[in-house]
This record gives structure tokens, C-alpha cells and sequence, in this order.
């Protein structure tokens, strides 16, 4: 009996969860005046149009060595910002992490500062960096470096709360100073975890680099939005099937390197 009042809660529970879903997805619908049978339907038709014409041809292949640098561009970039990030991070990820504090106010403050940089999206740093430093460089490496401060500090404090305090408290019975017990037990105990955050967020800052230049005007997303708002639909699904390639290259190292590391 008990067995079947719990299953009877969980059904209920799925249930009520679901239409409550619905009726919110419903209302969305009404508000947005968006028809959802519509949109599917139109599937098929937009699947065609990208059949026939979002594909890369020989004119667009002629663009390779103009497309080429600015895609590189945006990796070396992803991946600074996400370095220097790191950097950064793991200094207040230290100081807010309950086994590492100096003291109370620190790390309530570090956790205050990486809560902030961690719920702007990078698309909002990239709109309020633009009016301070035009459609450049710089615009995009600030927006993917402060998305990925306050991810890793995030990330880094969590890792290092993880860490067993065994070690810390030992080095501290033996009379280390801070820096080595920091030094010497934190950081070499949580560096591969450390180290595979990092990666991930190199891959994420690929991946959000496209839509830093579609908004800022630099990179391999200015590329895009240049050939697709000419109409030259060929050339940018070029630079999309490139940026696919890059991912995939990415993300293949990046796991050879987390298996490496564990």
C-alpha cells in the first residue's frame, strides 16, 4: 500500500508538473502571438531552403585565405581570455573558498564579485564594452575574459570546498604560513580538476566567440554577419561549417588532454 500511495504521489507530481508547463507555454504563445503548429510546419519548407542554398560552393571556397586569419583570430582570442581568466579566478576563487579564506569579508566579498561577472551574459558584456571601446579586438577578449572570471571563480571555489581538508590541516599543525599551505596542498590537489574547468571554458568561449563578433563587428563573426547580410549565403555557410570543424578540433584535444590529466 505504501508502495502504490508513493508511485500515485509521483504521478500525480509528473502530472500536475507537466500541465504546468504547458498552460505556461500556452501563455507564452498567446503573449508572443507565436503559433507553434505554424512553426513546425515550416520545418520542412526551411530545410529545403538550406538544401539549396546554404551550402559552400567554389566562389565561396576563393574566400578561404580572407575567412582563415579572422578565424584564427577568434580561437587565440577564446583562449587568452580564458587563460587570463583562470589567472584571476584562482586568486579569488583562494580567498572565497571556506578552506582557504583569510577571513569572513573576503570571502563573502569574492563570492559577491563572482556571482556578479557570472549571471551577465556575455552578450551584454559585449553591447556595454562596445560603447567604451568601439567594434575592436579588445571589445571581445574583455566580454569572454569577464564571462570567464566570474564562471571560474565560481567553478574554482566549488573545487576547491571539494578538497580534503586532511592535508591543509596537517601543513597548518606543522606551523606553514598561508602561501604554503595553499601552494603546496590546495592548489596541487584541485590543479586537475582546475585544469579541466579551464579547457571546458575554452571551448565555451569558441562557441561565444561568434556571437562577441556578430555584436562587436570583430572576428569570424563579423565574417558571418558580412556575408550573410550581402545575401552570400554560400560564404556563410562556409564560415559556419568552419566554425563547426574548430569546435570538434577543440573539444577532441581538450579530452585527450582531461584523460591525460586524471
Amino acid at each position: 500500500m505504501r508502495l502504490d500511495s508513493y508511485f500515485a504521489r509521483k504521478r500525480l507530481h509528473t502530472i500536475l508538473f507537466t500541465g504546468i508547463v504547458l498552460l505556461i507555454g500556452y501563455g507564452a504563445s498567446l503573449l508572443t502571438q507565436f503559433d507553434p503548429l505554424q512553426g513546425i510546419a515550416s520545418v520542412p519548407e526551411a530545410a529545403s531552403w538550406a538544401w539549396q542554398n546554404f551550402y559552400p560552393d567554389a566562389k565561396a571556397m576563393e574566400r578561404l585565405p580572407q575567412i582563415l586569419p579572422r578565424l584564427l583570430d577568434t580561437v587565440l582570442i577564446s583562449i587568452a581570455s580564458a587563460a587570463v581568466g583562470a589567472v584571476a579566478a584562482i586568486i579569488f576563487a583562494v580567498l572565497g573558498s571556506s578552506t582557504t579564506k583569510v577571513n569572513g569579508f573576503f570571502s563573502a566579498a569574492c563570492r559577491l564579485i563572482a556571482t556578479l561577472f557570472r549571471n551577465i551574459d556575455v552578450s551584454v558584456w559585449s553591447l556595454v564594452l562596445l560603447f567604451s571601446f568601439g567594434p575592436t579586438d579588445v571589445t571581445g577578449f574583455l566580454a569572454l575574459f569577464f564571462a570567464s572570471f566570474g564562471f571560474l571563480t565560481r567553478a574554482f571555489m566549488e573545487t576547491i570546498d571539494e578538497v580534503g581538508g586532511g592535508s591543509v590541516e596537517a601543513l597548518r599543525a606543522s606551523g606553514a604560513g598561508y602561501l604554503s599551505v595553499v601552494c603546496r596542498a590546495v592548489i596541487p590537489s584541485a590543479s586537475p580538476q582546475l585544469m579541466s574547468w579551464l579547457l571546458y571554458m575554452m571551448e565555451s568561449n569558441i562557441r561565444s566567440a561568434t556571437l562577441v563578433g556578430l555584436l562587436t563587428g570583430t572576428g569570424i563573426g563579423f565574417s558571418f554577419d558580412l556575408y550573410y547580410k550581402s545575401l552570400n549565403y554560400s560564404s556563410a555557410s562556409l564560415v559556419v561549417l568552419l566554425i563547426v570543424i574548430t569546435i570538434v578540433l577543440i573539444e577532441w584535444v581538450s579530452g585527450s588532454i582531461r584523460k591525460v590529466i586524471k
